[in-house]
C-alpha cells in the first residue's frame, strides 16, 4: 500500500513538474515568437479569428442578457430600501469585475479550449508533430506560442466587448421601467466606474486567457497514440480550465478587497 503511495505521489510530482515546464517554455517562446524567422503568423491570425471575431454574437447575446437580468433583479430589490442609485455601483462591480470575464473565460474555454486539445491532440496522433520536429521546427514554437497569444488578446478584447454589452443591455431594461437617456445613464455609470475596476477586469481576462491556452495545449500535447485520447483530451481541457479559472478568479478577488 505505502509503495502504491509512493509511485503515486512521484507520479504526481512528475506530471506538475512536466506541466510547469511547458508552461515556461511556452510562456518563453511566445515572448520570442516575433524575433524568430518561423513564425506562425497564419496560426495566430485563425486563432484570433476563431476565438475572438467568431464568438463576438454569442458573447453580446449573453452580455446583453446578463446585463438586463441583473437590472431588473436589482431595480426590484434595490427601491424597496430607496437606493436605486446603487444600481449603477453594482452594475460596475458585477460586470466588470466579475462576470465580465469569468463568463468570457467559460465562452472561450468551451469554444477554444476543445478546439486546441482535440487539434493538436489529432496532430500527435498524425505523427505531425514529429513531422515539425524532423525538419527542424519547434511546434511550440510554432503551434503553441501563436494560440496562446491568439487566444490572450481574445480573451481581453472580448472581455471588454463583453462589457459594454452588458451595460447596453442594462440600459435596455432602465428604458422600459424608468426611462432616461443614453448620456445621462452613462454619465451616472462614468461617476461610479474607477480604473481599478476596469484594470481587474483586465488582468482576470488575462489570466484566464494563459489559463485557457496553456491548459489546452497542455492536454492536447499530452496525447500519445490512440485517436480515442482525443475527445477525452479536449473535456479533460475544458475541466481543468473550467476550475483554475474558477480559483484564480477567488484568489485575484481575494487580493483586490485584500488590498
Amino acid at each position: 500500500m505505502l509503495d502504491r503511495l509512493g509511485r503515486s505521489v512521484r507520479r504526481k510530482v512528475g506530471d506538475f513538474l512536466y506541466a510547469l515546464g511547458f508552461f515556461l517554455d511556452v510562456v518563453k517562446e511566445s515572448a520570442l515568437l516575433f524575433r524568430r524567422k518561423q513564425v506562425g503568423f497564419k496560426v495566430l491570425v485563425m486563432q484570433i479569428l476563431f476565438t475572438g471575431v467568431e464568438a463576438l454574437r454569442i458573447s453580446a447575446v449573453t452580455a446583453i442578457a446578463i446585463g438586463a437580468a441583473i437590472n431588473l433583479i436589482g431595480t426590484s430589490l434595490l427601491s424597496e430600501f430607496g437606493q436605486s442609485q446603487v444600481m449603477y455601483t453594482m452594475l460596475i462591480i458585477i460586470i466588470t469585475r466579475e462576470l465580465g470575464p469569468l463568463l468570457t473565460a467559460f465562452i472561450v474555454t468551451a469554444r477554444s479550449g476543445t478546439a486546441i486539445a482535440t487539434e493538436v491532440g489529432g496532430m500527435v496522433v498524425a505523427h505531425e508533430i514529429e513531422a515539425y520536429v524532423s525538419v527542424g521546427v519547434n511546434p511550440v514554437a510554432y503551434l503553441a506560442a501563436p494560440r496562446l497569444l491568439g487566444v490572450v488578446v481574445s480573451m481581453v478584447v472580448l472581455t471588454i466587448y463583453f462589457n459594454f454589452f452588458g451595460l447596453l443591455g442594462s440600459f435596455a431594461v432602465v428604458q422600459l421601467i424608468k426611462p432616461i437617456g443614453i448620456e445621462e445613464y452613462f454619465r451616472n455609470l462614468a461617476a461610479v466606474l474607477r480604473p481599478g475596476d476596469l484594470g481587474m477586469g483586465i488582468l482576470k481576462a488575462f489570466v484566464f486567457g494563459l489559463i485557457v491556452s496553456v491548459v489546452s495545449l497542455y492536454r492536447g500535447f499530452s496525447v500519445e497514440r490512440s485517436s480515442t485520447e482525443v475527445p477525452v483530451a479536449g473535456i479533460r481541457a475544458v475541466g481543468s480550465s473550467f476550475m483554475l479559472i474558477i480559483v484564480a478568479d477567488a484568489v485575484l478577488t481575494a487580493m483586490q478587497y485584500a488590498g
